[in-house]
C-alpha cells in the first residue's frame, strides 16, 4: 500500500507542478503581450498583493460567511476526538477548529492554513454517512490542509483572475484602437489577438486540472491517515448516488448535467473510487470509531 501511495503521490506532485508552471507561463506571456516587461512586472505585483491579502483572512471569518457555527468539545466530544486523532496522524501542528453548517446538502470543506485550520461539516452529511464514511471524508479535508492545497488553489485562482483581467484589458485596448487599425496607423499581431482571446479559457482549464489533481492526492493522503481506503470510497459512492437521485428528480440527464471532466473541478467519482480500492483489498482501520457521532 505504501509503495502505491508514494508512486501515485509523486505523479500527482509532478502533474501539479506542471499545471502551476503552465498557468504562470500563460500569465507571463499575456503580460508581455500587453505591455512587454512592464506588463510582466505589473502582473507580478498585483498577484503578490492579492495573495498576501487572501492569506490574511482568518478561517473563522470564512466559516461565518458560510453560515457555520463553532462546535466545542462538549457539543461533539466524539467528533473532536476523531479530528484530534486524524490531525495527529497527518502531522498537523494544530487541530482544526470544527464547524457545523445547518444545511441539508451533504458537504464538508476545509479552509485556513496549517497554523489556522478549520473544517466544516453540514447536517446533511451527518445524516447521510455512517461513522466510517464520515471519517474518510474528514481525513480527506485534513489532507487538503496538510498538503497546503488551500494555499496552492488560492494562488492558482488569483493567477486565473489576473489572466482574465489582463485579457479583458487587452481586448479593450484593441477596441479603443480600432479607428487607428482601420486607418493603418496601428498594427496588432494576430498572435497577440489570439492570446488575448484564448488566455482565459486556457487558464480556466489549467485551474480545473490542478483542482482535480489535488483531489486525487487528498484521497490518497486520507487513505494513508486512516488506513481505510474503503471508508472514503464508500462515502464517495454514497454521495454520487444521492447526486444521481437528485438529477433524476429534476429530470436532467446525468452526464450532460455534470459536463465533461475537463470542465469540472472534481474528478470522476468512479475513477476516484477505483484508485482508492486499488490500494488495499480489505478493511484495516487504524482509528477506533464509536457507534455513532452526535452533535449536541
Amino acid at each position: 500500500m505504501e509503495e502505491k501511495l508514494r508512486e501515485s503521490q509523486w505523479k500527482n506532485t509532478l502533474r501539479t507542478g506542471a499545471l502551476v508552471l503552465g498557468m504562470l507561463a500563460l500569465l507571463i506571456l499575456l503580460g508581455y503581450t500587453i505591455n512587454g516587461l512592464l506588463g510582466i512586472i505589473t502582473a507580478g505585483i498585483v498577484g503578490l498583493v492579492l495573495l498576501v491579502f487572501a492569506s490574511q483572512v482568518p478561517s473563522r471569518v470564512i466559516m461565518r460567511m458560510q453560515g457555520g457555527r463553532l462546535l466545542n468539545e462538549q457539543q461533539a466530544p466524539q467528533l473532536h476526538y476523531l479530528i484530534k486523532q486524524l490531525a495527529a496522524r497527518a502531522g498537523l501542528p494544530r487541530m482544526p477548529q470544527l464547524y457545523f453548517v445547518p444545511s441539508p446538502a451533504p458537504n464538508a470543506f476545509a479552509t485556513g492554513s496549517k497554523s489556522d485550520p478549520a473544517i466544516a461539516v453540514t447536517q446533511g452529511l451527518f445524516q447521510l454517512l455512517d461513522n466510517r464514511q464520515l471519517s474518510g471524508v474528514l481525513a480527506h479535508e485534513i489532507s487538503h490542509i496538510r498538503n497546503n492545497d488551500l494555499k496552492l488553489k488560492s494562488m492558482a485562482a488569483i493567477m486565473s483572475r489576473i489572466t482574465n483581467a489582463f485579457s479583458f484589458f487587452g481586448k479593450l485596448l484593441i477596441f479603443i484602437n480600432l479607428p487607428l487599425l482601420f486607418m493603418g496607423e496601428a498594427v496588432i499581431s494576430w498572435w497577440a489577438i489570439l492570446i488575448l482571446l484564448l488566455a482565459p479559457m486556457v487558464s480556466g482549464l489549467l485551474y480545473m486540472g490542478l483542482s482535480r489533481t489535488r483531489e486525487y492526492d487528498a484521497d490518497l493522503s486520507a487513505a494513508r491517515i486512516t488506513g481505510d481506503p474503503e471508508g472514503l470510497a464508500s462515502a464517495l459512492e454514497r454521495l454520487e448516488q444521492l447526486n444521481g437521485q437528485l438529477l433524476r428528480r429534476l429530470l436532467l440527464p446525468r452526464r450532460r448535467a455534470m459536463g465533461p471532466e475537463i470542465l469540472r473541478s472534481h474528478p470522476d467519482t468512479s475513477e476516484r473510487v477505483r484508485r482508492l480500492r486499488d490500494l488495499i483489498p480489505r478493511y484495516e482501520p487504524r482509528i477506533p470509531l464509536p457507534e455513532r457521532f452526535f452533535v449536541a
